[in-house]
């Protein structure tokens, strides 16, 4: 079974990205704000998005199971307060269900959380635990920096955001880090924005002890985790100076990369540097890099190709890629697949 962890649905109807364009007119202009009952979004429509995009690729490339959360830079927590926040999120996370229920054998849901700039993350906790007891996701997307490009938020292992944390021990869920729009011009989002956060997250891990604390806590890292596998024996030798443990004891029993690497010497590294336990097959498909390279004459984001092709894998290896590894991460995707005899 091939397990894609990082999916987000980026091909939503055209009546979602209006309805959020009146919400943004309507913090200027209360007489602007669309009541949720406004958008309006068939099954049909949900249905057609679906298999015209994400499924028919996944049918073309070979993968079953999709883990599908909110378009990531739609997120946009910056915008806005928490009421603005919260009422995005609901109306997102409960589309992503909605194609969880319409096609159960292929996507499970993960949650986008209600976060804003400035707000005690504990204010999320009402939507994460709607998410998982109502409507089964198996994992959240967090937000490290809800400003959007600025940084102001806390590190991840300060205690502001333990009660997020708390809760996803006690419902044994992970965290993909993922950060959304950046509206800081220095920072292209998915060029330079989403690659600083895979870094500054993994960075802000190693020099803290937030592992002691939460043993069992698990942090999916995507796009390959930005430059860690690049710079892995800068951030040996930076635990080494910072007195802490080797990196296999400090950092590897919690903290996870996916395959979101789209050309083939760059999955080469990954499997050479990160150990194999510690990747997750994904494609963020379709995501940030939706061409064709033209020196392959496939898409950039095909990167079941690249898995396969690799010289570092063998065959029990890949199936903990594409799937054992997905299956223990993500304990409650585990329960369900097993709970449906696969």
């Amino acid at each position: 079974m091939i397990i894609d962890v990082h999916g987000h649905y980026t091909t939503a109807p055209k009546a979602l990205e209006e309805w959020r364009n009146k919400q943004i007119a309507g913090i200027k202009d209360p007489a602007m704000m669309p009541k949720v009952a406004d958008l309006k979004i068939s099954d049909d429509e949900l249905r057609e998005t679906i298999e015209t995009n994400q499924l028919a690729k996944m049918k073309e490339r070979g993968s079953d199971i999709t883990i599908f959360s909110p378009r990531a830079s739609f997120m946009a927590h910056h915008i806005g307060d928490f009421n603005v926040s919260s009422t995005w999120a609901a109306i997102c996370n409960e589309l992503c269900f909605r194609v969880a229920q319409l096609f159960p054998d292929h996507f499970v849901p993960a949650a986008m959380l209600p976060q804003s700039p400035g707000v005690d993350p504990a204010t999320c906790i009402p939507e994460l635990v709607k998410c998982v007891e109502q409507y089964g996701n198996v994992g959240i997307n967090l937000n490290p920096d809800p400003s959007g490009g600025h940084w102001s938020s806390p590190p991840l292992s300060d205690k502001a955001w333990y009660p997020i944390y708390e809760k996803m021990v006690e419902y044994d869920i992970p965290a993909m880090i993922h950060v959304s729009t950046s509206c800081n011009s220095c920072f292209h989002t998915t060029g330079a924005h989403y690659l600083n956060a895979d870094t500054t997250a993994f960075m802000q891990c190693l020099t803290s002890d937030l592992f002691k604390d939460f043993p069992t806590l698990k942090f999916l890292i995507p796009h390959g985790g930005g430059a860690v596998p690049y710079h892995w024996g800068r951030f040996r030798g930076l635990a080494q100076e910072l007195k802490k443990p080797l990196l296999s004891e400090h950092l590897l029993n919690n903290i996870f990369f996916d395959t979101c690497v789209y050309h083939q010497p760059g999955i080469d590294l990954l499997t050479k540097v990160i150990p194999v336990k510690n990747i997750l097959f994904a494609s963020e498909m379709i995501g940030a890099v939706r061409g064709i390279d033209p020196e392959t004459g496939h898409y950039f984001d095909d990167t079941k190709r690249y898995v396969q092709a690799t010289a570092n894998l063998n065959d029990q290896e890949r199936y903990m890629v594409y799937e054992g590894n997905a299956r223990r991460v993500f304990k409650r995707l585990d329960d369900q697949l097993t709970a449906k005899g696969k």
